[in-house]
């Protein structure tokens, strides 16, 4: 098995500590969307990452169905997402706000790496600024909310848990000229949490921008 994209990906590094989590081994393809987009495409018509290249040859996109497949591999009892009710809603409603978070955030990224500066559209990256604010700042609620645990959901470590600290390291670092980390200290002390965490640290990349 074959996960194709960088570990400083917020989209790549949920798949691999999630497959690290359920001891599902794999080979790495540190590809990166810039220099490999060829050789990616081998393999992704759209060059596009996370990928995941099955023993059989089978090819799964995108980071929520692989995320799906390998729960499904696991069984209910290991999977990472809570299997029904409010708990999954919960943790489904928490995982597309962080995804939207990354989303904004490579937006603003690729705004300053790959446009001229006299391109730039500003009023296009203050719109994205203030969606992934809103985002944290919904995710910030819910983690500082009365009684919280120490995960997002339930008694246990989650995928919900797993996306929010990726994207929320990855602002940091790619952002840091205008993400404040602290602003949000519930986020701040779960991404502690995790990224201590062998399955989080093994996988932890520094940001290098795409035009270096």
């Amino acid at each position: 098995m074959m996960l194709i994209g960088m570990f400083d990906s917020p989209f790549v590094r949920p798949v691999a500590i999630s497959m690290k989590l359920l001891e599902i081994p794999f080979e790495h393809a540190s590809w990166s969307v810039g220099k490999d987009f060829e050789r990616i495409r081998r393999y992704n018509p759209l060059g596009r990452v996370p990928t995941l290249v099955l023993d059989d040859g089978e090819v799964l996109m995108e980071s929520s169905a692989i995320l799906d497949y390998l729960d499904e591999r696991v069984g209910p009892e290991r999977a990472l997402l809570p299997r029904s009710g409010r708990d999954r809603r919960t943790a489904l409603r928490l995982i597309a706000i962080a995804s939207g978070a990354g989303d904004k955030a490579r937006e603003q990224l690729y705004e300053l790496a790959f446009r001229p500066a006299d391109k730039r559209h500003e009023p296009w990256v203050e719109r994205c600024r203030t969606q992934m604010a809103a985002a944290w700042t919904e995710l910030e609620k819910h983690a500082a909310r009365p009684h919280a645990g120490q995960w997002l959901v339930g008694e246990r470590l989650t995928q919900a848990d797993i996306v929010v600290t990726c994207g929320f390291t990855f602002a940091g670092q790619a952002l840091n000229a205008t993400f404040n980390p602290a602003q949000y200290p519930a986020l701040r002390s779960l991404a502690a949490r995790c990224e201590a965490l062998p399955q989080f640290s093994s996988t932890r990349l520094d940001f290098v921008p795409p035009s270096a």
